[in-house]
């Protein structure tokens, strides 16, 4: 019994001992094996064996990051407060470094895209802020990319997210938005009216050369009133309409029967002597 007893307790040591020097690694895996603290050697993705006690070995994850970079209030370079929050993509490229020079990298690389962050955004103002959001993203991938490359950290892209502006400032950016739009319907208005009047000019030098033109008109514009239209439109002649303004304006209205001498007309029997016109006046010597 003692002999099976230790025998037991053999085969259980040994199957600690194996299952303490076997390791797993995925394909995005990698593992950076210290021995007696040294670092050795990079492990890839497969079944690897270590010596118990004497290795130890760390996993690091090769697949693309996703960091959240937490809400953080700024000042703007106009002396404006907002709060912002980005995120940020990166991987490790160099397990060795991500270990050995930096004690972790995700805590690491969180505080440096933070305090970039604060200092980037403080140097711009609030127009660029909203407007040229591309060129504060590049710059901040550059920034954050050249301080975590000693890492074996790259980082591909940064984003910000949200830009949070008080009530305030929200009122006076959407006044000023409601009167640049304002100022551009006038803008565009006026120059609606310019144009309209300059045509208007043109079509009544075209039509002052042709008086029938203005006949025309009236009379399609007469043809678009009738259209689908229960009112009673009685057409008046446009010379008839000059007639009653050179009466109004004190002047002779012209006929287009020709000047001369006019005939005599011979009375009829039994018809009234016509009226003797009176004498002209003397004139005073």
């Amino acid at each position: 019994m003692v002999a099976l007893g230790i025998v037991a307790a053999l085969v259980i040591i040994g199957l600690l001992i194996l299952s303490a020097s076997v390791r797993i690694l995925r394909e995005y895996e990698r593992g950076v094996v210290f021995r007696l603290g040294r670092l050795i050697a990079l492990k890839g993705p497969g079944l690897r064996f270590l010596i118990p006690i004497v290795d130890q070995m760390v996993r690091v994850d090769l697949r693309t990051v996703t960091l959240n970079v937490p809400p953080q209030e700024v000042i703007t370079k106009d002396n404006v407060t907002v709060r912002v929050n980005a995120v940020a993509y990166f991987r490790v490229l160099d397990p060795d470094r991500a270990i050995t020079e930096v004690e972790n990298y995700l805590v690491a690389t969180s505080q440096i895209a933070q305090t970039t962050l604060r200092s980037v955004l403080g140097k711009a103002e609030l127009d660029s802020l909203l407007s040229e959001r591309e060129r504060l993203n590049q710059e901040l991938q550059a920034i954050i990319d050249d301080q975590t490359e000693p890492w074996g950290i790259k980082v591909s892209t940064v984003e910000v997210k949200d830009v949070e502006l008080p009530q305030d400032m929200q009122r006076a950016i959407a006044l000023q938005a409601q009167a640049e739009r304002e100022r551009r319907a006038k803008i565009i208005g006026s120059e609606g009216e310019y144009q309209a009047a300059q045509k208007l000019a043109d079509a009544a030098d075209i039509i002052s050369q042709n008086p029938a033109t203005l006949q025309l008109r009236y009379l399609q514009t007469l043809l678009q009133i009738g259209v689908n239209n229960t009112t009673i439109v009685f057409p008046l002649p446009i010379d008839l309409m000059d007639a009653f303004k050179r009466i109004a304006d004190g002047r002779p209205i012209l006929t287009d029967a020709p000047e001369g001498p006019r005939p005599e007309i011979t009375p009829e029997p039994g018809d009234p002597e016509p009226p003797v016109p009176p004498p002209p006046p003397e004139s005073p010597l």
